[in-house]
């Protein structure tokens, strides 16, 4: 891929002899003069990385570059070290002595490009998923923004063997689902199949596919879902319960990519992604002996951790209610569109053993008593939410889930004097993620 490079230097013939030799490596090449045409320059036309001068690199003018995504590489022959410090402190990426060989500068640029546009694929990648795939719905926490970026990087690894583990219900499936969705093999065949509780020639049948008259049922030849996903995505749900006679030749899948039907002699080589789930520790499996300690190291490439719900955030249960509310708003349309504070304060509270999935079921089967209400109330509820200590018999006034986490915040920042760094860290976000939520409830602080 050919890397396009703004080069900063005020003495001409230096611009020109660099910029050639980066040309000649096959680079796009963008001279300017001076700080101020660089940074018009930048914002016109988006480059992959800067080169700028250590001679030109004051605070200032690396502040100029501030608001671009192209990392700055400061060079110069046997750079001060003084001024290297100083622009390394003012957000320099790198600083490159080319005295020795000019030569490394190509090297520096090219990984500063590579840098700049693994984190623009990574913007553009969470963008989307905010709007079709829902991947923000995981949460806002800074260790949930960072499990969603490791999931979007994820999505582009197309051919790598991905392992999610989880408790029951924390979203192993949809978390596959929305990586399938985000990358190359979008589009493609996205099929999942239960390792759990099936006879073992049947779900060898299944997964591999059969030929005709290798038992009573084949009456004729049926392509697995290996086969019949050729070029997407296959997810296996639960492989600590894949039969033990089954993970040997799901090994070889991992390791050539072929396989043979039950019954058949001829392999046949297929392009599909494996994702697989567990809830279990796989580690102690292999251990135990109950699962294959080879076969545990090749899915154990990409392996993905979902948290259970009560070990997120307030501010992640709470985003996790609203997407969860908003999904069943459009399946119950004669469901109420709104959730009362003390309906909120509960389902924040309670610890939800089954997580996600019996979130969506408390809230699905609420949402059908309060059928035709304009909210779901505390007497919507299941018995056990009803009969909470301390809540059941508390008036509350009727709130919407953006209300209430408009008054939360509003009083969390009054609690601090206004001080959104101290706010931010006990709200559990970051500190722009506050200050995006103030502009949007127009909070005075």
């Amino acid at each position: 891929m050919t890397d396009s490079i703004l080069l900063i230097h005020d003495d001409a013939a230096v611009l020109r002899a660099i910029g050639a030799r980066f040309e000649e490596a096959g680079h796009e090449v963008i001279r300017e003069l001076s700080i101020e045409a660089g940074v018009a320059t930048l914002a016109r036309t988006r480059p992959d990385a800067v080169l700028l001068a250590l001679t030109l690199a004051t605070p200032a003018a690396i502040g100029g570059f501030g608001g671009g995504e192209a990392p700055v590489v400061l060079f110069a022959d046997r750079p001060d070290a003084a001024a290297a410090t100083e622009g390394l402190k003012t957000g320099a990426a790198q600083v490159v002595d080319t005295s020795a060989d000019p030569a490394v500068l190509l090297t520096a640029a090219a990984a500063a490009a590579r840098v700049a546009r693994n984190r623009r694929v990574l913007t553009a990648l969470l963008a989307a998923t905010g709007s079709r795939h829902g991947l923000a719905e995981l949460g806002s926490s800074p260790p949930i923004r960072q499990l969603a970026q490791q999931i979007a990087l994820l999505a582009q690894s197309d051919r790598t063997t991905l392992l999610l583990s989880g408790e029951i219900g924390v979203g192993k499936g949809w978390v596959g689902r929305v990586i399938h969705d985000l990358g190359p093999r979008a589009g493609k065949a996205f099929l999942e199949l239960r390792c759990t509780g099936m006879n073992a020639t049947y779900l060898e049948s299944l997964l591999f596919g059969h030929e005709r008259g290798v038992f009573v049922e084949a009456t004729e030849r049926r392509r697995g879902l290996l086969e019949v996903a050729d070029g997407g995505t296959v997810l296996l749900r639960e492989i600590g319960d894949l039969p033990a006679e089954i993970q040997p030749k799901l090994l070889r899948v991992l390791e050539t990519r072929s396989f043979r039907r039950l019954g058949g002699v001829d392999d046949i080589s297929v392009d599909t992604r494996l994702m697989v789930t567990t809830r279990r520790s796989l580690s102690q499996d292999v251990e135990a002996e109950r699962f294959r300690e080879d076969l545990f190291y090749r899915l154990s490439v990409m392996p993905v951790a979902l948290p259970p719900v009560r070990d997120r955030g307030q501010e992640d249960r709470l985003g996790l209610l609203t997407a969860i509310h908003d999904d069943l708003k459009n399946e119950l349309p004669e469901g109420p569109p709104s959730l009362a504070a003390d309906v909120t304060e509960r389902f924040l509270a309670y610890s939800w053993p089954g997580n996600i999935r019996e979130m969506k079921n408390v809230l699905e089967r609420a949402m059908m008593v309060a059928r035709g209400q304009p909210m779901v109330n505390v007497e919507h509820l299941p018995g056990e939410f009803r009969a909470r200590s301390g809540l059941g018999d508390r008036r509350h006034t009727p709130m919407t889930l953006e209300a209430l986490e408009h008054q939360h915040i509003d009083r969390t920042l009054r609690y601090h004097g206004g001080n959104r760094t101290r706010a931010a860290k006990e709200l559990g976000i970051s500190r722009a993620t506050l200050i995006n939520k103030i502009k949007l409830y127009n909070i005075t602080d």
